[in-house]
């Protein structure tokens, strides 16, 4: 089995390194978004929406949140 040459191990350290480094960026930035959600109880999400017509918050164009919607976006639904 032949090993890969010095450049090709460094360029898949710094490349791995990258990755690992997005992740955990990512990773982090769910975890505050799920803390601050939760610190909130969900309240900033619908902050949005009127209180005057929080029955039709879900379906109005001023909510950019709606728990009641399935968000599809696989390319075989039709989307």
């Amino acid at each position: 089995a032949a090993f890969p040459s010095v450049p090709q191990r460094w360029a898949l350290l710094a490349l791995s390194a990258c990755s690992s480094l997005c992740c955990l960026c990512c990773l982090l930035g769910l975890l505050v978004a799920i803390g601050l959600t939760l610190g909130n109880q969900g309240r900033v999400l619908l902050a949005p929406c009127s209180i005057a017509n929080a029955a039709l918050a879900p379906v109005s164009r001023e909510c950019p949140f709606d728990p009641t919607r399935v968000y599809v976006s696989a390319p075989w639904a039709g989307m």
